[in-house]
């Protein structure tokens, strides 16, 4: 037990100790942290490559669109509900 207490009297080891709990436990960047930070970091890199693929999709579509007009046209009549001056357009809402 005495050689143990030897050791508390020493300034570098009381000051190790009390320098590794204050950056594991009390510091705003402690080990708990450093974990929720890596994790949210994570979260956002699939985020990003789910973004980016989406938008590989989305340019594909739209220069398929701008090379065929017929796809053109379908594409306006459905999203935007276009039409040619001798047609009716009937919208049917399902509920």
């Amino acid at each position: 037990m005495a050689k143990y207490l030897k050791y508390t009297k020493n300034f570098y080891f009381v000051f190790t100790v009390l320098f590794i709990t204050w950056m594991v436990f009390i510091d705003s960047n402690d080990i708990i942290s450093q974990f929720k930070l890596r994790s949210k970091l994570n979260e956002l890199e699939k985020q990003k490559e789910f973004y980016q693929e989406r938008k590989e999709k989305i340019q594909i579509e739209r220069e398929e669109l701008l090379s065929n007009f017929e796809l053109l046209e379908k594409f306006a009549r459905e999203r935007y509900l276009m039409k040619r001056k001798t047609e009716d357009l009937y919208v049917i809402m399902e509920e």
